[in-house]
Formats: structure tokens, C-alpha cells, sequence
């Protein structure tokens, strides 16, 4: 319901049943002047009271119990239901003050009853003070159904939130992972490229020829890629969101390595997979280490002369191993491990898998990912 409604309903219907109903009551039951104004003035505070009932909905159910209390008392015979305390006790427990709507109802109607009872009042039979406490427990457990549900909702809503929040995350970190993947690697190949054709320029002019159409052939892959990747980020749906070309597999790694391959870098690929067998997750995370584990060579790698790289099957797992004959220690691993082994990591571990990456026993380094086969 509206927030108007929520506020201002109860204090209308309330108002609607109890101050022209006193009014009736005190006319035919013939009660005097006195008696009559304030049996209307009672009718008339608990409708009042409930204006604030959204900011005070503590203080309002024990100021209306008061007055449905002193209700019973001016009319002897049973004057109209005290609505306005129904919808008090409704607000109180809805907007969790329950510990005010039980001790305030509770020590009224304890209070009213034995009053009553020193009174004599003959018209407190037992079957009215029974009814009376079914009727107010019924209300509480209306306004405790209420809240439950009020809670679930909020709850849901929660989740439904959170549940949000996480794709759009996991979405801007797979996006952020392929463009870093991407970029990462076809700028490294430029940069070597580019220093190789400066090199040989003067003097083996065929060579920085073959080093700028290598350059033009990487910088053409990279952008494809690219744009692929910022497809993704289109308006959903339409045709000219597809990939512009198809995601990387393990049958591109003869060409990422003869890319990757320089004159002072030589890199040896053995593969011992079935491609067709390997799902295209699997492939397309393989494929990322090695590219990113080649970039990774051609920045930090100081002296390298020699990448193996080798991917087989070991019992339940596919295994990717990348090593090189650099010069590695700690700190290189410390240089390599930003986002580039950070994307790998998380790359072998969305499927089930683990990455490692350090200095190589009698030097090196290398980075070996193992991925499920499941």
C-alpha cells in the first residue's frame, strides 16, 4: 500500500466507526452531558493518537490502550469496539515495537479487570472479559502475521539486491579479465616487435619488414578482440552485439606462439590434448594462462632464451605448464603477480581448478595451472 494510505487509512476508519457510533450510544443509552462529551472525546483521541503512530508507535499503542481502558468504563452496557486500538496494536508489532504493545495491552487489561472486579461492576462477566482477550490476542497475532511477512519481503528484497550486485560484479571482472588478457598481451608484442624493427631497420631491412607485419597482424588481432569483448557491453540482444570474432580455443596456440616467438625468445609448444574432447570454458581459460603467462615472459623474464610450454591430461585434471630460462626470484614474482597472475588464479579456480606461479627449480620461472576435467 502507499504510505499515505498506511497512515491515514486507519485513522479514518477509526475515526468513521468510533465517534459516530459514541455519539449514537450516548443518545440512546441517555447518558448525561458530562458523560456524553467524554465518551466522544475517548472515541475521539485514539483516531487522533494514531497520526502518530508512524514515528511513535510505542508511546501511541499505550496512550490508545488508556483509552479504549477508560472506554469500557463510560459505557457500562457496551458501547462500539475501540478500533483505533486494534490498529495500534497492528502498528506496534509491524514496525517492531512488540515489548511496548504487549506490556502496555497486558497491564492495561490486567488493570481494567481488577478495577472492575473492586467496582463490582456486575456487567464483567466472565464470558465478556473472555471474549475480550480473544478478540485483543486474534489482533496480535493478525499483527504478528503481518510482520512476518513484512520481514520476508524485506529479506527477499535483500537478496534479490545483493544477488544483483554480484553479476554485475562477476560481469565487470570477467570483462576487466579478458580486456587485460587482451591488451596486455598484443601490446607486449608490439613493444618487442617495435624494438626489433628499430634494431634491424639499417641493417637487415627484411627483418624489421617481417618485425611491422608482425606488428600489423597483432595490433588487427587485438583489435578484434577487443571489439568482441566491448560487444558485450551493447544494448542486449541485438544482432550487432555478437562477438565479432569467436572466443580463443586451443587450436590458436600454434599462432600465439609463433607470435610470442622472437629472435632472442624461442618458444617450444608440446600438446598432448584432444582438443575436441576439452570443453570451450576449459580451452578458453588455458588458452588466457598461456597467452597471459607469454606476456608475462616477454615483460619480466630478464635473459630468457627458451619457453616451454606443455599442456597434458593427468588423471582427472587437464594441466597447462609454462616455464622459461630467465632469471627469476622473488621480486619477479612479485612484479608478475598484479592483475595478470590474479586473472589466472581466477581463471583455473571459476572451474575448480588452482594455479601456481614462482621461481623454478634450477631457475626459471614457471606458472602451472591444473583444471578439472569434470
Amino acid at each position: 500500500m502507499p504510505r499515505w494510505a498506511t497512515l491515514w487509512l486507519p485513522v479514518l476508519v477509526s475515526f468513521a466507526l468510533q465517534v459516530p457510533a459514541a455519539i449514537i450510544v450516548s443518545r440512546v443509552a441517555g447518558l448525561g452531558p458530562r458523560d456524553s462529551a467524554l465518551s466522544i472525546l475517548i472515541a475521539l483521541v485514539g483516531p487522533l493518537a494514531l497520526i502518530a503512530a508512524r514515528r511513535f508507535p510505542g508511546p501511541v499503542v499505550a496512550f490508545t490502550a488508556v483509552a479504549a481502558s477508560l472506554d469500557l468504563f463510560v459505557n457500562e452496557n457496551g458501547g462500539p469496539p475501540y478500533v483505533a486500538l486494534a490498529f495500534a496494536i497492528l502498528s506496534a508489532v509491524v514496525r517492531g515495537q512488540r515489548i511496548w504493545a504487549w506490556i502496555s495491552i497486558g497491564a492495561c487489561w490486567i488493570g481494567t479487570i481488577t478495577i472492575a472486579g473492586i467496582m463490582g461492576r456486575a456487567e464483567w462477566t466472565p464470558f465478556r472479559i473472555a471474549g475480550t482477550t480473544l478478540g485483543i490476542l486474534i489482533v496480535f497475532g493478525i499483527g504478528e502475521g503481518l510482520r512476518s511477512r513484512r520481514e520476508r519481503a524485506s529479506e527477499y528484497r535483500r537478496l534479490a539486491s545483493e544477488r544483483r550486485q554480484s553479476t554485475v560484479q562477476a560481469e565487470r571482472v570477467r570483462i576487466a579479465r579478458e580486456l587485460h588478457d587482451v591488451l596486455a598481451h598484443s601490446l607486449s608484442q608490439i613493444n618487442v616487435q617495435a624494438g626489433v624493427g628499430l634494431h634491424l631497420m639499417d641493417k637487415q631491412p627484411e627483418k624489421a619488414k617481417e618485425a611491422l607485419a608482425s606488428i600489423k597482424e597483432t595490433s588487427k588481432t587485438a583489435l578484434d578482440e577487443v571489439r568482441s569483448v566491448l560487444g558485450m557491453l551493447r544494448a542486449e540482444g541485438s544482432p550487432v552485439d555478437a562477438p565479432l570474432v569467436p572466443e580463443p580455443d586451443l587450436d590458436r596456440l600454434p599462432s600465439l606462439i609463433s607470435t610470442a616467438s622472437t629472435a632472442s625468445v624461442t618458444v617450444h609448444l608440446v600438446d598432448r590434448l584432444a582438443h575436441a574432447e576439452i570443453p570451450a570454458q576449459a580451452q578458453l581459460a588455458m588458452y588466457r594462462i598461456v597467452q597471459e603467462s607469454l606476456t608475462n615472459v616477454a615483460r619480466h623474464a630478464s635473459g630468457a632464451k627458451r619457453v616451454d610450454v606443455e599442456l597434458e591430461r593427468a588423471g582427472d585434471s587437464y594441466r597447462v605448464s609454462v616455464r622459461d630460462d630467465g632469471r627469476a626470484t622473488a621480486e619477479t614474482a612479485s612484479e608478475a603477480g598484479g592483475r595478470g597472475l590474479l586473472g589466472m588464479r581466477e581463471r583455473a579456480e571459476l572451474l575448480g581448478g588452482h594455479l601456481s606461479a614462482g621461481p623454478a627449480d634450477g631457475g626459471g620461472f614457471v606458472v602451472s595451472a591444473e583444471i578439472p576435467v569434470a
